[in-house]
């Protein structure tokens, strides 16, 4: 039966669901606070520069595939990719690792740092893809609702492996600490400590050297722009600077919604927002999760990020470069042990107009560079410009360059812009952490226990943090929805 459907937020899994749904033929809305769609995916344009604010990393193009498919069309159809090679660079204090685009030069580079590596990266790429099939074609397309759902003929053979960690099991083959740090790098997409994710996890391994990183003409915004296209083909209306203030609810059924101070009747809402900030828009006696149950749990990181426009071009650098020239671990434990702002911290720098032109004037380059940092910390202008120094110092003389001199503008973002654009508990930049106690059902659900015809989707509900999962989890809300209406 036909349903009229309000959608909070337009981020990728806001834009998932309202595809599914209105393919399914409902009557879809999106409501969206901001000035354009696309949620943390955000876009910024100035004097010719043009930076994803958010997502940058395009890994597991399978599920982009798999998700235009399911209406008949494929990714070229909105937008074209490139494969990245090399995929990207790690610079460490002695060194500086080339991931190739494929995994025999991969191979190559671990056994030029450490003798007789490839054979145990060969052997831990087998087992990460065997993961990442069950992963992504069993577990992830479950919607969470109970323990049963993880207990398959392959998952029962893979028990050991939701019990150990991927730090133990890549300290077991590779001794060099840069190796491992290259291993573990891949779930810190899942936003925790290597040393709290599930060996299982390593199925990311084989997105990042099996599938390879690619990057989509014109930067991660247009997949944004390419769902938005889709939604609207499938009849989806969208509404921007549309602030939804209120979910309204009469005797535990969710009837609709208050925006921009205008009640907005619905037989059915889903909310793709940051879930703790839907809940809030409840009356109080609604909510399923108190203060303490998300004060508890683990999130995902928040970012210091800076975009900054370079006149001319940059050397020594390629697409995709993380500066792991410090220590890895302490780092992690001033996010996740002791929260802080970091003493010395690892930091990613990303330079899309290297491969893509488009991305930035002629002769010039377009910078976005990134800060790890834990959520809900002190946010002010003076620690942003403070750690701006530092980077930029270690950025200069890691690549052998002066930049400064380069810089025709730079732009910041925080802690606090996290929370102001988009109700980001703490400043989360993209969720809720996959760790063992935090997975699948133990997860906040895709329905409301509490309120009839009210939905949940995004990084914080299933599957999970990251962008594919994020597609997936628009999947998940719209075949839960469908089954019980």
């Amino acid at each position: 039966m036909e349903k009229n459907i309000a959608i909070i937020g337009s981020g990728f899994s806001s834009l998932s669901a309202a595809c599914y749904l209105a393919k399914a033929g409902h009557q879809v809305s999106i409501y969206e606070k901001n000035e354009s769609i696309g949620g943390r995916a955000a876009q910024l344009i100035k004097d010719g520069f043009t930076f994803d604010m958010g997502p940058s990393w395009y890994w597991m193009p399978d599920i982009f595939e798999k998700f235009f498919s399911d209406f008949g069309k494929k990714t070229s159809d909105y937008y074209q990719l490139d494969k990245l090679s090399p995929a990207y660079k790690i610079f460490f204090a002695d060194d500086v690792i080339t991931i190739g685009d494929c995994i025999d030069k991969i191979c190559t580079e671990f056994e030029r740092i450490e003798s007789g590596s490839s054979v145990h990266l060969r052997k831990f790429i087998a087992l990460a893809q065997e993961n990442y099939e069950i992963a992504i074609n069993k577990i992830v397309l479950r919607p969470g609702l109970s323990p049963f759902e993880l207990v398959t003929k392959e998952t029962v053979l893979k028990v050991d492996q939701f019990f150990k960690t991927i730090s133990s099991e890549v300290r077991k083959k590779f001794k060099n600490p840069k190796l491992i740090a290259t291993l573990e790098f891949p779930v810190l997409f899942l936003g925790a400590k290597p040393s709290d994710t599930p060996s299982f996890y390593s199925f990311m391994n084989f997105a990042d050297f099996g599938l390879g990183t690619w990057h989509p003409q014109g930067g991660m915004y247009r997949i944004i722009e390419a769902m938005g296209s889709l939604a609207e083909e499938l009849g989806v209306k969208i509404h921007t600077h549309a602030n939804v203030e209120k979910i309204l609810v009469t005797k535990n059924i969710c009837n609709g919604i208050i925006c921009n101070g205008s009640t907005i009747l619905a037989d059915i809402v889903v909310s793709g927002a940051d879930y703790h900030h839907s809940e809030s828009l409840l009356d109080a006696e609604y909510r399923q999760y108190s203060e303490a149950y998300w004060n508890k749990k683990t999130f995902a990181p928040s970012s210091l990020l800076f975009y900054i426009a370079f006149d001319g071009k940059l050397k020594n650098v390629d697409h995709h470069n993380l500066f792991f020239d410090t220590d890895f671990e302490r780092h992690a434990e001033e996010i996740y042990d002791n929260p802080q702002w970091p003493t010395s911290p690892l930091f990613y720098a990303n330079f899309p107009s290297i491969t893509d032109e488009s991305m930035a004037p002629e002769g010039c380059e377009t910078g976005f560079f990134l800060v790890p940092i834990a959520p809900g910390l002190e946010d002010t202008e003076a620690l942003r410009e403070q750690y701006f120094d530092l980077i930029m110092d270690r950025f200069e003389e890691k690549t052998g360059q002066k930049v400064l001199d380069k810089i025709r503008f730079k732009e910041t973002f925080c802690v606090n812009d996290f929370v102001e654009r988009y109700n980001s508990y703490k400043g989360n930049a993209y969720g809720m952490a996959n760790t063992l106690s935090q997975t699948a059902f133990l997860r906040p659900k895709l329905k409301s226990g509490k309120v009839k015809n009210l939905y949940f989707t995004g990084q914080l509900t299933v599957p999970g943090p990251g962008v594919p999962p994020s597609l997936i989890s628009g999947k998940l809300v719209s075949e839960l929805l469908t089954k019980n209406n």
